[in-house]
């Protein structure tokens, strides 16, 4: 086992070059960093909200908003429906977790069943009596819906965070309906929390020109109408409210592109551009109803309500609503990231001062390299030259971890570096089993070349059943742990493999070539 051929030993050499090759960016700050050639490697290893600061919110999504959204769509849908079959009803609402109504004529119930079941097949329809309809969704399709509320609510939390140019960030799902964001060295999280709490959901509706502001606030609202609030309250010359219709013209869903920009006053706006779905809807929409003002809706608040002069066909057009530079910017990004499926409300802040962050690297470098120099000392008193070559080995173990962590883009946390000192105890451990087994196959009267084969022969089963151990259990913590857990396996997990390549492979390569070279009659562990 002592003797290696020689692409055995290129392959060993090259992994341990390439290992401290790529581990080297880490001790070189990244402004200096930018500075060297593009060959060498620049990737770093990032620092987690513990150790680099940041902020740490944990959301809410507002199931019962999904669940309202739901309704009042299945309201519209069936009044439709009910008038396109000449079904009478009176009392269409939403009442709770359901809508209600009642039928006219009680007789027609299988019709008003049949439209319910063409309108979705998950609605559940009971009657009472006089002809008293409720209408709600199944249990299976409300649970179904609501984690696909939470899975999309992850991936456009995700996207407006990456708008922002915030790197390494952890977003995550907590629970049924909650969602940890850890932000890393962000400068500004109150700008960020102000993105992530706006649903940015943007719709083109018409405005009913037939109904008055002062009678919607009255309560004479006509059926299909809702009263909405302007922006920014009543800025000159404009209203601080319109009846819109409910129908949604053109959804902001189709939006494949919104990017701040000036009109011919020099006023910031935001343009936006459809796919080929909502450019027709959009045409066809501004062509039916040419002279009519249609409200631009963001958030159930009109944005601005322009006259529609002529058929906007190339499925663009710009949005002017009073902006700054900043809030057009802000309404471009969202628009870019698209809408939540529901409100997020943050339940819980918390902020890493970048002074904090120091203090936990100043600690655990310090602790880290405390630990490796009483290793490097017990291992040379204890094993001499072995030990040294055992020494040897750690310091390339540790350079192949912090290569492929950075390789991997990898944040580094006070639970990672916990992580990686463990490892190194483990790869000291396995060259322990080795030695004191050469030491006892050489108390039993082998010679040396034969106590080294014997000893890692042995010794190896040992290490490799503790580090499969080890590896299952990184694997379990890191696929059903979360946030500092999962740093803590992940780092555990390399380091399994490279502790059983350098503490077997690199001393065995060492300890060949020392043996040939010296030809020893006695090992120095004896």
């Amino acid at each position: 086992m002592l003797y290696f051929q020689t692409w055995k030993v290129v392959l060993i050499l090259a992994v341990c070059a390439i290992g401290v090759l790529f581990s080297i960016p880490n001790l070189v700050p990244a402004s200096q960093l930018a500075q060297w050639p593009r060959w060498i490697p620049h990737k770093q290893v990032s620092l987690g909200l513990d150790l680099q600061g940041g902020s740490h919110l944990l959301l809410e999504v507002d199931m019962d908003s999904v669940v309202k959204e739901q309704l009042n769509n299945l309201v519209d849908e069936l009044r439709a429906a009910l008038v396109a079959q000449k079904i009478g009803y009176t009392g269409l609402e939403v009442q709770g977790d359901h809508v209600a109504l009642t039928l006219r004529e009680p007789n027609r119930l299988e019709d008003v069943r049949a439209a319910v079941q063409k309108i979705n097949a998950d609605l559940v329809m009971t009657s009472g009596e006089n002809g008293a309809i409720s209408i709600k969704q199944s249990d299976l399709a409300l649970q179904a819906r609501r984690g696909s509320a939470v899975d999309q609510s992850i991936e456009i939390v995700r996207r407006r965070i990456d708008e922002t140019g915030t790197k390494e960030a952890n977003i995550q799902k907590v629970g049924e309906d909650r969602i940890l964001v850890q932000l890393p060295g962000v400068e500004n999280p109150e700008h960020v929390k102000e993105l992530l709490g706006k649903t940015a959901k943007m719709t083109f509706q018409l405005v009913d020109t037939n109904a008055s502001v002062e009678d919607a606030r009255r309560g004479k609202l006509p059926p299909g109408d809702v009263l909405l609030p302007a922006e920014n309250g009543a800025r000159q010359g404009m209203p601080s409210a319109y009846v819109v219709r409910r129908r949604v013209m053109v959804s902001g869903d189709t939006l494949t592109d919104a990017q701040p920009s000036f009109n011919s006053t020099n006023q910031p706006v935001v343009s936006f551009k459809f796919d080929s779905t909502g450019a027709r809807r959009f045409a066809d929409a501004t062509r039916e109803n040419v002279g009519k003002p249609f409200a631009i809706v963001l958030d159930n608040k009109v944005i601005s309500a322009p006259n529609i002069r002529e058929p906007i066909l190339g499925g663009s057009g710009i949005i002017e609503g009073g902006f700054t530079v900043q809030t057009a910017n802000d309404l471009a990004l969202l628009l870019r990231a698209g809408a939540l499926p529901a409100p997020l409300t943050i339940l819980e802040e918390r902020t890493v001062g970048p002074d904090l962050g120091a203090d936990s690297i100043h600690a655990g470098a310090l602790a880290s390299i405390v630990g490796i120099v009483l290793v490097i000392v017990f291992m040379v008193i204890f094993y001499g030259l072995f030990g040294l070559f055992a020494d040897v080995a750690l310091f390339f173990n540790l350079c192949i971890m912090m290569a492929v962590l950075s390789l991997f883009n990898a944040t580094l946390t006070l639970p990672g570096i916990a992580g990686i000192a463990l490892t190194l105890g483990m790869a000291v451990d396995a060259n322990v089993l080795i030695y004191e087994r050469i030491r006892d196959e050489a108390h039993a009267g082998r010679t040396p070349i034969m106590a080294l084969e014997h000893g890692y022969q042995r010794a190896l089963v040992s290490i490799i059943d503790a580090n499969i151990t080890s590896a299952i259990s990184a694997i379990i913590m890191f696929q059903f742990g979360s946030g500092p857990i999962r740093g803590f396996a992940w780092t555990l997990l390399i380091g399994v493999f490279t502790s059983v390549f350098t503490a077997v492979i690199i001393t065995q390569l060492l300890i060949g070539w020392w043996f040939r070279a010296t030809k020893p009659r006695t090992l120095p562990i004896e």
